[in-house]
């Protein structure tokens, strides 16, 4: 089945993805020194920033009119929804930042100029990091999925503070509900500022 619209999902007919650990190892790491290519045209290493960080990551997001990756795209669970996700963080990206979030960005492997012209095309507030070498990836070990011969990050949300990483969404599903999720535990979790007045 594939459901050509991107952002209207019937996700009562998606699989959802299952909890299978593959993100438990990740709250309290430290970020390493990693740089990547955001769509501002600039290059963020998230170890650098100060504050509270919103890293959402997902597998990649499908064009209008073109063909997904592989024909069952919709049936691998976690795959579908990545532009819906990303929309919602857009949607949600004010009442985040006025939550406490410092930065918010989006994160997959997809190239930096795939991720530029989707980052136009959806207007999106802030940047999207590409990761398309595997190194965040890798030396975070995050949970991925291979398809088509394609290394993809499963879909996240990581809370930096700091460097370190404080809280982390796994599984997500549906997809657009992320960014609400993300927005209730800020929240309810405010940041602990380090700085002394």
């Amino acid at each position: 089945m594939n459901q050509k619209n991107l952002l209207e999902v019937d996700w009562s007919r998606i699989p959802a993805p299952a909890d299978d650990g593959g993100a438990a190892h990740l709250i309290g790491t430290t970020l390493p020194e990693i740089s990547l290519l955001a769509t501002d045209d600039t290059s963020v290493t998230l170890s650098a920033l100060s504050g509270r960080s919103v890293v959402f990551a997902y597998p990649r997001t499908g064009e209008p009119g073109k063909i997904s990756l592989v024909d069952d795209w919709d049936m691998i669970p976690g795959a579908r929804g990545c532009t819906p996700q990303t929309c919602a963080f857009r949607d949600l990206f004010a009442e985040l930042k006025a939550a406490g979030a410092s930065q918010v960005f989006g994160l997959s492997t997809q190239s930096n100029d795939y991720q530029t012209e989707m980052a136009s095309r959806l207007h999106l507030p802030f940047p999207v990091l590409s990761d398309e070498k595997l190194a965040l990836t890798r030396a975070l070990n995050l949970p991925t999925m291979e398809v088509a011969g394609l290394t993809l990050i499963k879909r996240l949300a990581l809370i930096i503070d700091d460097a370190k990483i404080t809280h982390v969404f796994y599984p997500v599903f549906p997809p657009d509900r992320n960014a609400g999720d993300v927005l209730d535990w800020l929240k309810a979790n405010p940041a602990k500022s380090l700085t002394k007045a």
